[in-house]
């Protein structure tokens, strides 16, 4: 009977850009594929999101995303994220009722808003989980059930918050296959220490390939830009900002291969599915989430130096960009996706996990 059900499930988005994002928002990118593939399944899907949002489902609007206010106003104030997210809060309050399960994506304050909801609810959390503020809030809510993104970010959670490992997923259709003919590495990500540019910088220039950096600068660290990346971009060294979706399919799809150089324990790595989806291979640093995305020799190389690194370059010809293609499909869509968390939901329906 519970495995038929078809479930009236609430999708609560972050505030800071609309769903699907224009360009940065790789947790609003998610809401959206999840929202949609859910609703493909045939359940009753509602998303409060942002007013300059999109879905087939049901959208109850709050403000527009701060992106928007930002386009709008020439001096938005710092207060404003708070507010947005107290004006999603709100909108969830007035609905509460109607739903079976409440999924949301935010920081910390539908925790308290939830209340007794808290057994039917899921909140995924699209960061690092291992800081004091994380191990406050799970502190403070030890019975709010938390879908991890890894394995590896599921490790730092509390034993009673963790539900389930769910690895994200992309609509399928969003990207092809490339050629891979461009002859240059690609890196996509913030201009930071945590993205480490710098190293895909390095491992261009060690092996002779031109290398496209794409990604904004960190708004929280500008200056680490103009000292380690800006004074070595030239003619083969090219940073061409943000992409979106369009140019990421040809970036990514005739790049020889996605440079994944990171420094922190990256709690999944969207990028890292987005190369996969269009055939490009991936040589990614050891770190976070990196060993379960990524299939050594099949999908790309795993390193932990530079030395390593330079050494995966010139081992791409015996990657297949059609088999990368196909570790995506078998693992990383969005159809996926959504029925894993639907087996998350029908867990806590059916009273099954463990407070």
């Amino acid at each position: 009977m519970l495995q038929k059900q078809r479930l009236r499930i609430a999708q609560v988005a972050p505030v800071i850009f609309p769903t699907p994002p224009v360009d940065n928002g790789g947790t609003e990118r998610i809401v959206y594929d999840l929202t949609e593939a859910l609703v493909a399944m045939g359940h009753e899907v509602t998303l409060i999101a942002p007013s300059d949002s999109q879905t087939s489902a049901r959208h109850l609007p709050t403000s527009p995303s701060l992106s928007r206010w930002q386009q709008l106003r020439d001096n938005v104030p710092p207060g404003v994220p708070g507010v947005l997210e107290a004006l999603a809060l709100e909108r969830l309050r007035q609905h509460l009722d109607e739903f079976d399960i409440i999924h949301c994506h935010g920081e910390f304050c539908h925790a308290a808003l939830l209340g007794e909801r808290r057994r039917h609810s899921v909140t995924t959390v699209h960061w690092r989980v291992d800081e004091l503020d994380r191990q406050l809030f799970f502190e403070g809510f030890p019975d709010l059930p938390v879908a991890s993104i890894s394995k590896a970010q599921g490790a730092a959670l509390p034993e009673n918050n963790h539900l389930g490992t769910v690895y994200h997923g992309l609509d399928a259709r969003r990207f092809n296959i490339g050629k891979g003919s461009g002859e240059y590495l690609a890196f996509i990500g913030r201009m930071t220490d945590q993205k480490r540019p710098d190293r895909a910088i390095a491992v261009a220039r060690a092996t002779g390939y031109p290398l496209r950096l794409a990604g904004g600068i960190d708004v929280g660290n500008p200056g680490w830009f103009d000292r380690h990346v800006a004074p070595e971009l030239d003619e083969c060294m090219q940073h061409v900002g943000v992409v979106n979706d369009q140019q990421k399919q040809v970036f990514l799809g005739e790049a020889a291969a996605l440079l994944f150089p990171i420094d922190w324990p990256e709690p999944f790595g969207l990028v890292m599915i987005e190369a996969m989806a269009c055939g490009t291979p991936v040589i990614a640093w050891r770190n976070g989430s990196v060993e379960e995305i990524i299939e050594e020799g099949v999908s790309g190389f795993i390193v932990d130096t530079h030395e390593e690194a330079v050494e995966a370059v010139k081992r791409l010809p015996a990657l297949e960009r059609h088999r990368v293609r196909e570790v995506f499909l078998e693992r990383f869509t969005a159809s996926r996706m959504a029925e894993d968390y639907v087996k998350l939901y029908k867990t806590l329906l059916a009273g099954e996990y463990r407070q």
